[in-house]
């Protein structure tokens, strides 16, 4: 692994595909096919993103998609919108908000419209995400961070193979101003190699 220097130079995937998902960076205009998914879990995503709480609105979701569009653009962030394959049904998003090319490392964040839950879906978009993050621009940490509280991220991230590193107390405040204790998960590119390689 080396130092990415000039990321914006790299080719970056504006899609990817999953057995039943196509995530794609947005456009504008897409908030069209988001809104209504963020419409949908709004009750269930306000305890977890600041831009849910106390209410989202469909003007932030259409410049949510713009400054991803640009962001994609920079290779600053890469947000995926999540559809169902053959429809304009978004179920949500996933991508990664942080990330470090001096590493290289990358933060994976997501959340998925309330009646698509349980379904594995989001492991889908998880494990395309990372692969990616792993195979093409050659990362060596790719980690995902929750609130302590959130069971559904975390069991997320733990399905997805990731090895919980630290809860670290009090470092951040969730969208209400209280403090929060945040579960940091991760995986390494060794990880990888370690899992496919061959038993003896």
């Amino acid at each position: 692994m080396a130092i990415i220097e000039k990321p914006i130079l790299l080719d970056a995937p504006s899609e990817l595909t999953t057995q039943r998902l196509v995530l794609r960076i947005p456009r504008p205009g897409d908030s069209k096919f988001i809104w209504p998914a963020v419409a949908e879990s709004q009750a269930e995503l306000a305890p977890w993103m600041p831009w849910a709480y106390p209410q989202a609105s469909e003007q932030a979701t259409e410049e949510w998609c713009r400054r991803a569009a640009s962001s994609y653009l920079l290779r600053e962030q890469f947000h995926y919108s999540l559809y169902l394959k053959g429809t304009d049904t978004c179920l949500g998003t996933c991508g990664t908000p942080r990330l470090n090319w001096g590493v290289p490392s990358f933060e994976i964040g997501y959340w998925l419209r309330t009646p698509y839950c349980g379904k594995g879906l989001m492991n889908e978009a998880v494990v395309a995400v990372e692969r990616m993050c792993f195979a093409q621009f050659q990362a060596a940490r790719v980690e995902i961070k929750c609130d302590e509280r959130n069971t559904r991220s975390r069991r997320v991230a733990e399905r997805a193979g990731y090895q919980l590193e630290a809860v670290l107390r009090h470092d951040e405040r969730d969208p209400r101003g209280e403090l929060r204790n945040t579960c940091v998960y991760g995986k390494l590119a060794g990880d990888i190699s370690a899992s496919t390689a061959p038993s003896r």
